[in-house]
């Protein structure tokens, strides 16, 4: 569609275009590009045909304006704090929101989608965007802001940026764990070395789209999520993580980080960290009092046993007052308490190698 746009319309782009640069100039990153699953949606499976949405109440409640963006938290997720961190603004908008232009994404963009994940079989089950098709709207987006800052500005502002990918959980939980497919195709050992392939190809071809400084997010402990403690207890083994799901989470970890250590030998001018937050994670689930939490078996939104998503909705009566108190969102997401706890680990540890 052609717009014709009059001087005003002209000065005033021009105008937004010059405070962008000035800003993005004092700070080492000059935006943050997002790329995963629903640990750093903000919002994009508010656009597609699909089940899997948290775009409406109690989702986003203490959120600014109290608004449900598509965030599966109650506030703020970890990009968003690492994107306040870095200098630039206080929240990642989602690509495909259409509240927002390319002169917001110039200094920030989340292409991730909930539910999605390395393989892409795993994307089918909830119909929502796999990674090829995130790369495919990098790809536009690197032609929109070329014509929104022309060139040369647009080349530094994708070498220089900070990308944060976070994925892995729903190839496991949501696909490997639920279907049958892959579990007669691979055991988990070969399973997990299938997921790492795809993420190598994946951290490649950022790579080869001009992106070099890079974060890439492990699996947290899987089998300590509420939903996944539930399933123990209703199968009579009482309130428990299901151990062998973290040590998958561990194991998996690992080898992303063997990844990400060949990956800095062989692309030059890379400087991809391994942001592994199992630890502080599990930490938290462990010791909730130590962190200011009250519960970390269960989470604030409805029961808080197994509800996400539609099920977790504004007319359940038993969702909590505080959502401060508790570790877990719903029964698969942190809270924005937890989310900021992580971000800022991952800053102190992985991240200050790029401020």
């Amino acid at each position: 569609m052609y717009v014709n746009m009059g001087s005003m319309q002209l000065q005033c782009l021009a105008l937004s275009a010059l405070i962008f640069l000035v800003t993005a100039g004092a700070s080492k990153v000059p935006a943050v590009i997002v790329f995963g699953d629903s640990s750093v949606d903000a919002g994009n499976n508010n656009q597609i045909l699909t089940l899997l949405k948290s775009n409406f109440p109690p989702y986003g409640r203490d959120f600014v304006g109290g608004e449900a963006t598509g965030r599966f938290s109650n506030g703020r997720i970890p990009p968003d704090f690492i994107s306040e961190a870095f200098g630039l603004k206080p929240f990642v908008p989602a690509y495909l929101d259409p509240n927002y232009n390319i002169s917001d994404f110039a200094i920030g963009v989340c292409f991730a989608s909930a539910g999605t994940g390395y393989d892409t079989a795993t994307s089918d089950v909830l119909s929502v965007i796999p990674m090829w098709r995130e790369l495919e709207y990098f790809k536009q987006y690197q032609d929109r802001l070329k014509g929104y800052l022309g060139g040369n500005k647009s080349k530094k502002i994708v070498n220089e940026a900070l990308y944060l990918i976070s994925l892995g959980t729903n190839d496991f939980l949501e696909n490997y764990y639920t279907l049958p497919k892959r579990r007669l195709e691979y055991n988990v050992d070969k399973y997990e070395d299938f997921l790492v392939g795809i993420a190598e190809n994946f951290l490649r071809q950022v790579y080869g789209l001009g992106g070099r400084k890079m974060s890439v997010t492990g699996l947290p402990p899987m089998g300590c999520l509420p939903l996944e403690r539930t399933t123990n207890l209703l199968k009579g083994l009482g309130d428990t993580c299901i151990e062998s799901y973290n040590n998958v989470s561990r194991s998996f970890n690992a080898k992303l980080g063997d990844l990400v250590k060949m990956l800095n030998q062989e692309l030059p001018g890379a400087k991809i960290v391994s942001a592994n937050s199992y630890s502080i994670f599990y930490h938290i689930i462990k010791r909730p009092s130590l962190y200011g939490f009250e519960y970390s078996n269960v989470a604030c939104c409805s029961t808080g046993l197994y509800e996400m998503g539609y099920l977790c909705n504004q007319f359940n009566p038993c969702t909590c007052a505080d959502a401060n108190k508790y570790v877990f969102w719903d029964s698969f997401h942190p809270s924005e308490k937890t989310n900021q706890i992580i971000a800022d680990y991952i800053l102190k540890r992985y991240l200050h190698v790029f401020m």
